[in-house]
């Protein structure tokens, strides 16, 4: 794995995941992908989210003329667990058709990281190579609640 991609070493010690569920999430994220709306980069994404109590919510990416306008598959699967009630998260499964498995970008991890900060993250192309991470690893320092604290 290239270390320009910012790719996870495979042995590194990840947090226990529910396998299964990650397996199913993987799925979903794939069944995603292919509802992405992309015709501007051709670049399809599909992120499905496990939630704490094992319900898998499903985005992908909706891109716009107005390219800021954009939203990404990981945070449309955010926008759409929170609206169903979720605000505990087990894993993040993307699906992707690029050749290298992808990382969310940075304004996906940031939402992430407002609700889960060591989120485990795993990244699978279509040919089934795969990446994993945790959310912390990928926004090391993140902004969050406490940096709030005016006292």
């Amino acid at each position: 794995m290239s270390a320009a991609r910012n790719e996870a070493v495979p042995d590194a010690p990840h947090p226990a995941v529910d396998e299964p569920g990650l397996a199913a999430s993987i799925e979903r994220a794939r069944l995603a992908m292919t509802r992405a709306y992309a015709p501007y980069s051709r670049f399809r994404v599909g992120a499905a989210l496990l939630t704490s109590d094992g319900r898998i919510v499903e985005g992908c990416n909706v891109e716009n003329a107005s390219y800021p306008v954009s939203l990404c598959a990981e945070r449309a699967a955010l926008g759409a667990a929170v609206s169903g009630g979720a605000r505990e998260f087990a894993a993040l499964a993307i699906v992707t058709d690029a050749a290298a498995p992808t990382p969310p970008c940075g304004m996906c991890r940031q939402a992430l990281a407002e609700f889960a900060p060591t989120l485990p993250v795993v990244s699978v192309t279509l040919d089934g190579r795969q990446a994993r991470w945790t959310l912390d690893e990928l926004l090391a320092s993140a902004f969050s609640p406490a940096w709030l604290d005016r006292k």
